[in-house]
C-alpha cells in the first residue's frame, strides 16, 4: 500500500474497514479458508500462530505430537511465510485482519476443539477482533475454556536498550540503515509490558531472550538432524572452505567479518564462499561441502543456522554471549560446540583452526550429539509438556 494511502485508510475506523474489505474480497470471489482442524481423539489440543518464523511453529507441534498425548496444529499470514516454511495452515493477513465471519469461525473452533494455545510473537492470533487487542483476545479464549501461553522468537521481546548493554557489537549500534531503534524499543517495550500484565505461561525460541524474560522457558529452536548428516570428512583439505550465508546481512554482521575472511581468501589459507538467497533445500548438500561456517556475530545468539551447521558435523564459529552459553549447557550437560570469535578476532581464530585442525575437528565432532540433546524436538517437547500441557 502506497504511503499516503497506507495513512489515509490508518484513518477509517475499524468496522468500516472490515466492510469494505469484505465487499472487495466477495467480488474477488475470495472466501475464508474454514480453521484448522485437531485430532480431537487426543487430550491435549494445540494452536500455536501465526508467525512460524523459521518455521518452528510447525516444528513445535510436530514435536508436541511425539508424545501421543497431544495434537497441534500451526498457522501462519501467509505474508509472513515468504520462504514457503511448512504449516499447517496458511490464510491471508487481509482475512485475519479484516474477515469477521473468519474470526468468528477462530472463536468456535478454538472454544470447541483446542484446548491450548500458544500466541507467537505477541501477534493476535484472532487477527482483527477488537482492532487486534491482544489481552482482550485471550480474555476471550480463556472464558472459553483454553490455556493461553506466549512465545517469544527475537525482536519482538529483545529490547535493543538492554541488547546494547549485552554485547558491544549489537545490531542496535547502528541500526539506522535496518530499523530505528527507538521504534523497535517502543514495540518492544509494549509487548513485554502485555507479557508481564496477562502473567501467561511464557516461552523463548533462545536463551539470549532471557535476559529480557527472566521468568520465561528456554523452548529451543527445533530443526531435523537427519537431514542434515552427511559423511564428508572436515577440516581435511589444505585450503579450508568457509562459507557465510547471511539471511540478513546487518543482523549477522556481514560487513565487520567479511574483510577478515577476505584478507585470508586471498593470501590463500582459506577458500571463502559468501552466498546469498540459497534456497533451503540446497543447504544440505552446501553445509557438506565446507569446513567452516560463519554464523552471527551480532546478536550474541544461536539459532537454526547454527543447529544445522552442527547437526552436519561442520565448525561453527559465532559470537554467543556468556549468558546463552551458561544457559545451554545447564540443559544440555555439555558446553555449546560453537567456537567464539567476534568481529575483532576472526582472522586470528580462522588461523588458529588452521594451524590446529584436531583440536577443533572435536569441537565439530560434538555438535551432533549437542543438536540431539536441544534441538530435535524432544527436549522443546518435554518443556511444553511440564510447563504448558500437563498444568
Amino acid at each position: 500500500m502506497h504511503p499516503a494511502i497506507e495513512r489515509i485508510w490508518k484513518l477509517v475506523p475499524k468496522p468500516v474497514q472490515d466492510s469494505i474489505a469484505a465487499a472487495v474480497d466477495k467480488a474477488n470471489g475470495v472466501v475464508p479458508p474454514p480453521p484448522p482442524h485437531p485430532d480431537l481423539t487426543r487430550p491435549h489440543r494445540v494452536l500455536i500462530g501465526p508467525v512460524n518464523y523459521a518455521g518452528q511453529g510447525y516444528r513445535w507441534s510436530r514435536a508436541i505430537e511425539e508424545s501421543g498425548s497431544a495434537s497441534a496444529r500451526n498457522f501462519v499470514h501467509a505474508e509472513n511465510n515468504v520462504l514457503q516454511y511448512p504449516a499447517d495452515y496458511v490464510v491471508p493477513w487481509r482475512t485475519s485482519e479484516h474477515s469477521r465471519a473468519w474470526q468468528r469461525a477462530m472463536v468456535e473452533t478454538i472454544a470447541e476443539e483446542y484446548t491450548h494455545v500458544l500466541v507467537e510473537a505477541c501477534v493476535p492470533v484472532l487477527g482483527g477482533m477488537f482492532s487486534g487487542d491482544l489481552p482482550r483476545q485471550v480474555a476471550l479464549m480463556q472464558r472459553n475454556g483454553a490455556r493461553v501461553g506466549i512465545i517469544g522468537h527475537g525482536t519482538d521481546v529483545r529490547l535493543p536498550s538492554t541488547h546494547l548493554q549485552s554485547t558491544p557489537w549489537s545490531h542496535f549500534v547502528d541500526s539506522d540503515e535496518w530499523v530505528a531503534a527507538e521504534k523497535v524499543e517502543a514495540v518492544v517495550a509494549e509487548n513485554l509490558r502485555v507479557i508481564r500484565e496477562l502473567g501467561l505461561p511464557t516461552f523463548v525460541s533462545t536463551a539470549g531472550l532471557l535476559i529480557d524474560l527472566p521468568d520465561a522457558h528456554f523452548l529451543g529452536v527445533v530443526i531435523e538432524p537427519e537431514k542434515w548428516v552427511n559423511e564428508a570428512p572436515v577440516l581435511e583439505r589444505d585450503r579450508l572452505k568457509v562459507i557465510h550465508a547471511p539471511t540478513n546481512p546487518h543482523v549477522k554482521g556481514t560487513p565487520l567479518i567479511v574483510p577478515a575472511a577476505q584478507r585470508l581468501h586471498d593470501e590463500g589459507l582459506i577458500e571463502f564462499v559468501q552466498l546469498e538467497r540459497t534456497p533451503n533445500e540446497e543447504m544440505p548438500a552446501v553445509l557438506a561441502s565446507a569446513d567452516v561456517v560463519l554464523d552471527q556475530f551480532r546478536v550474541g545468539d544461536y539459532g537454526v543456522a547454527a543447529c544445522e551447521t552442527m547437526a552436519a558435523g561442520r565448525l561453527v564459529l559465532a559470537h554467543v554471549t556468556d549468558q546463552v552459553r551458561v544457559e545451554v549447557e545447564r540443559h544440555a550437560s555439555m558446553p555449546l560446540p560453537v567456537v567464539e570469535a567476534t568481529p575483532d578476532d576472526i582472522e586470528a581464530v580462522l588461523r588458529d583452526i588452521v594451524a590446529r585442525r584436531e583440536h577443533y575437528r572435536a569441537i565439530a565432532a560434538s555438535g551432533p550429539t549437542f543438536v540431539r540433546r536441544l534441538h530435535d524436538g524432544a527436549f522443546s517437547r518435554e518443556v511444553l509438556l511440564k510447563h504448558f500441557l500437563a498444568v
